[in-house]
């Protein structure tokens, strides 16, 4: 057996962000949120990539979004990249869910929590040693709590967590595994495969039941992430901005001509002149696309 990697949106979304996996989201939700009780009991799937309701305001782009029985919003995204202002990007997601609840009209007692879950596969926090992190608003002296805290974030750092196979004791432990090695994997570990949720992840990723069409789209995918890493990694290395710049526009173009091949000519215009943090974003967004007039929407969006 071989499994797609979850860890690219395209996997992450069809693992977890479907209908049919819904009871897969709830177990991971529970075992990630609440520490593995079996706290939500149901929850709806909503469009995860809704246009800003304010003229002006930037597109949001995630993987999943759910709101469970109690009106609680979680808002989930797999980063893999590590891109400029990224920490910033997730605060903006996750106070634009929170502020766009309400209609007009409506009071401010209509507010639902919002939870960012967020996986990362670089340290988002280095010097802190858990893999997993939260955090709310809190006062500064003495730590007290603040009576509203309707936005907590929550991350996940894979590359903190250092269990191996036979040391996964938890279901936290167990999920964790699943996003960070299910790709290395050639078989469902048995200490993994007694908890049904899990059982189905493992299938939905394995690559015997997807069509050829998907299993290319995935490399296409993987190929461009691992790209990236060693344009960033090469970059960094040099230490020099241009070279980063040369390396993510020559990477960037490359993936576009094969998803618009028309449009090579308008292509190489519109990416001359992009800046680094604009090249990443463009990257991150890119699998988004649906058509071009897609990404010229995402183009003006970034130039504002």
């Amino acid at each position: 057996m071989r499994f797609i990697n979850p860890k690219t949106d395209y996997a992450f979304k069809k693992i977890f962000g479907s209908a049919e996996s819904k009871d897969i989201l709830i177990s991971f939700l529970n075992a990630l949120i609440y520490d593995g009780n079996a706290t939500i009991e149901d929850l709806e799937l909503i469009n995860p990539n809704l246009p800003p309701k304010v003229e002006g305001l930037k597109d949001t782009y995630l993987d999943v979004k759910a709101q469970l029985k109690n009106g609680t919003l979680v808002i989930i995204e797999m980063q893999v990249l590590n891109v400029q202002s990224f920490g910033k990007r997730v605060l903006f997601n996750a106070a634009k869910t929170y502020a766009f609840q309400l209609q007009k009209g409506e009071g401010y007692r209509m507010l639902k929590p919002v939870i960012a879950l967020t996986l990362t596969d670089f340290e988002m926090f280095p010097g802190r040693h858990q893999f997993a992190s939260r955090f709310v608003y809190r006062e500064v002296s003495d730590g007290y709590v603040y009576t509203e805290n309707d936005i907590e974030l929550i991350f996940v750092e894979l590359p903190k967590f250092t269990k191996d196979i036979e040391e996964l004791e938890t279901i936290t432990d167990k999920w964790i595994y699943f996003i960070k090695s299910a790709r290395s994997l050639d078989q469902v570990p048995t200490n993994m495969d007694d908890i049904p949720e899990l059982h189905r992840a493992f299938e939905i990723a394995n690559q015997a039941n997807l069509t050829l069409e998907e299993l290319e789209d995935l490399e296409r995918r993987e190929m461009f992430i691992y790209d990236q890493q060693g344009a960033v990694a090469l970059g960094r290395q040099e230490g020099r901005q241009e070279g980063r710049i040369t390396e993510a526009r020559a990477l960037v173009l490359r993936l576009l001509n094969k998803r618009f091949p028309d449009n090579t000519a308008e292509l190489n215009s519109l990416v001359e002149g992009l800046s680094l943090s604009a090249l990443e974003e463009l990257s991150d967004a890119m699998f988004e696309l649906n058509n071009w007039e897609d990404l010229l929407t995402l183009l003006a969006d970034i130039n504002q």
